[in-house]
């Protein structure tokens, strides 16, 4: 039997002895909300499901300002919610985040916004059915795009669902606010909300599947490798050598040799952290090199025998890339070379390491 968001209120009324009459709905004040032009904010557009349930997840997740529920994706313009309801338009209900960039990032709000949804399923949301109702992720420029398929690949090579993920990474286009009876509806009309949600089964699905998230800070990410099969399309095939095939670039001839910028380097594949480049320095062999690892746990060394030398093989420890060699012949302290392919790697400057997701390593260059 096919439910909507209004049965499952009404039954639930019913059976408890409420009235039932609650429908028609009344048009409530308009909220006053934050000028972005005013403060220093930033925008997101996320579709999970049921928008009253997806707005009051984001409006309660640090460093968010503001939730507005509202419907994107589609072809009509200025639609109405029973449009939109009807799956005829194109348009999900969707949310857009208002949160300030100094206290939350957009690539933790991924990270939020995948512990709220079913990311597996393609024909909507718990019980809400319909292409209407199914998650997306709308990003509003490249940056966007870039983090949100990363994070979407992170999650799918985690291995925490069985099945593949399903949600869409779609260009933003015009998001259009819906009707005032839809915003801050879990405020407004908290009883109803309630038994909306408890039977819509979202929460039972999020406490099974995202608890342990939850209980260890809720980083989604894991640094895993992806399936061969993704790896072989998101490398370049000289990254894909290198990695993959213990291959070795040209020197003096990479990204990364003689880069002098302030930031670290990450896993290519996983994005683990591996270097710092406050431990980078100028080798003289044309590759980047450095006296020591940022994340020591996440750098495996190994017996190297090829090429009719004895050497050791620095691999990442979550992803098994391999990186390069090291030697014992760097500088003070250490006295170590680790000398390491710019292909396995990844270089996220200082300034960016906040909306990368590794904001804990900015006390490196302060």
């Amino acid at each position: 039997m096919k439910f909507t968001k209004i049965a499952i209120i009404a039954l639930a009324l019913v059976t408890l002895g409420y009235l039932p009459v609650f429908i028609g709905y009344g048009k409530s004040e308009t909220r006053q909300r934050p000028s972005a032009a005013e403060i220093n904010t930033k925008s997101a557009v996320f579709a999970g499901g049921c928008f009253w349930c997806t707005e009051a997840d984001f409006e309660k997740a640090p460093g968010v300002i503001d939730a507005i529920s509202g419907y994107t994706g589609g072809r009509v313009a200025d639609p109405t919610y029973e449009q939109v309801s009807s799956g005829a338009t194109g348009h999900v209900e969707a949310v857009k985040v208002i949160y300030d960039p100094g206290r939350v990032t957009y690539a933790e709000l991924l990270e939020f916004f995948w512990r709220h949804v079913d990311p597996t399923d393609a024909g909507g949301q718990f019980v809400d059915r319909g292409a209407q109702y199914r998650s997306v992720i709308f990003y509003a420029d490249e940056e966007q795009r870039r983090l949100a398929e990363a994070s979407k690949l992170m999650l799918a090579s985690s291995g925490r669902f069985q099945k593949p993920i399903a949600t869409e990474i779609l260009p933003l286009g015009p998001f259009y606010v819906a009707e005032e009876y839809h915003q801050d509806y879990y405020k407004e009309n908290p009883l109803r909300y309630r038994y909306y949600r408890s039977g819509s089964g979202r929460d039972r699905f999020l406490k099974k599947n995202w608890a342990d998230a939850e209980a260890q800070g809720g980083d989604a990410r894991g640094y895993r490798a992806p399936d061969p099969e993704s790896l072989r399309r998101i490398l370049s095939p000289l990254q894909y050598r290198v990695t993959q095939e213990e291959g070795t670039e040209p020197p003096f001839d990479n990204l990364y040799w003689n880069n002098h910028q302030e930031g670290i380097y990450v896993d290519i594949v996983s994005g683990e952290p591996l270097f710092s480049s406050t431990d980078k320095y100028d080798s003289g062999t044309g590759w980047p090199s450095f006296t020591r690892p940022l994340e020591p746990g996440n750098i495996v060394e190994k017996s190297d025998r090829s090429l009719f030398m004895a050497r050791t093989e620095v691999r990442s420890k979550q992803a098994d890339s391999h990186l390069g060699h090291v030697f014992p012949d760097g500088p003070k302290p250490t006295g170590l070379r680790y000398c390491i392919n710019s292909a396995a790697l990844r270089f996220i400057p200082k300034d960016d390491l906040e909306k990368e997701g590794y904001e804990r390593y900015r006390s490196l260059f302060q």
